[in-house]
């Protein structure tokens, strides 16, 4: 059975698209009050057994919430995996119109890691291309993909949208990456052969968006149960902007395995169209 993890995409930043996700912050969205709530959630995390902690670049100060409670807490068996190619560019707004911009240009590359080493430094065990793209191009860069051989960090690529199987497939092909990260669950599961195919080329798997931005919350348990008991998941993240959230998370690490869920499964253009129009809250 894969663990659960936590990706702090609802905690760095005062806005995110995850339905509920305002009133799960409630109306105190200060740098102030999301560095003592991250704190809150990864001391809670930490205390149920969660090692590994998933931010990016774009998530507001999500690495600098993360860097800063690992300086303070120094904890033992923790795996610290973080994500360039997006810019942060909310200014700390709820609502930007667009709160992050894609970038997978090598100067950006090298700016983004030169940040994320700043926040991270050390603890960084896994640095991914944030949400590649056949458009984007970033998997046919190659003095781009040589530069980020050059860090010597083990490396990954997380994948969105109605590409996702294929540009894993052109991840693996090319033989540079130890992590595949892409979006699973009970809706949308069009990535999984890709998937399967990542796991048996030896390749650590980890499931994003669960929960399907909060469309899957009245059934969080039973929905991160599915893609725990997937036998290709490494990692499954929780999403929770709060410990409430995570400790009703968490119960999906004691249900016997769900069943299917056929009658959920949705187109996968209909199902990025409409993730696409979920609003910043």
């Amino acid at each position: 059975m894969a663990r659960l993890g936590l990706g702090l995409a609802a905690l760095g930043r005062p806005g995110y698209l995850n339905i509920g996700h305002g009133a799960e912050l409630g109306p105190d969205r200060s740098v102030r009050a999301l560095r003592d709530r991250t704190f809150e959630v990864l001391d809670f995390a930490y205390e149920q057994g969660i090692r590994d902690f998933d931010t990016a670049r774009s998530y507001g100060r999500g690495e600098e919430f993360l860097g800063e409670w690992l300086r303070s807490r120094n904890p033992a068996g923790v795996t610290i995996s973080s994500k360039w190619g997006y810019v942060y560019t909310a200014g700390w707004e709820v609502a930007h119109d667009p709160p992050e911009v894609k970038h997978h240009d090598l100067a950006t590359f090298k700016r983004q890691l030169a940040e994320t080493r700043e926040h991270l430094g050390e603890w960084l065990a896994l640095y991914q291309i944030h949400s590649a793209t056949p458009e984007s191009g970033v998997l046919r860069n190659d003095e781009l993909l040589e530069a980020m051989q050059e860090t010597d960090l083990p490396l990954g690529v997380s994948v969105s949208g109605t590409s996702q199987a294929q540009t894993i497939d052109e991840a693996l092909a090319l033989g540079l990456f130890d992590a595949v990260q892409a979006t699973w669950n009970l809706h949308e599961r069009a990535a999984e052969p890709a998937l399967e195919r990542a796991h048996a080329a030896g390749l650590k798997v980890i499931v994003k968006e669960a929960l399907a931005n909060g469309r899957l919350a009245h059934m969080d348990a039973e929905a991160l149960a599915a893609a725990l008991n997937k036998p290709w998941a490494t990692v499954v993240l929780s999403g929770a902007a709060s410990v409430e959230t995570l400790r009703s998370n968490l119960r999906a690490r004691e249900l016997e395995p769900p069943g299917d869920f056929p009658e959920l499964i949705e187109d996968s253009a209909a199902y990025w169209a409409r993730r696409s129009s979920l609003a910043w809250n």
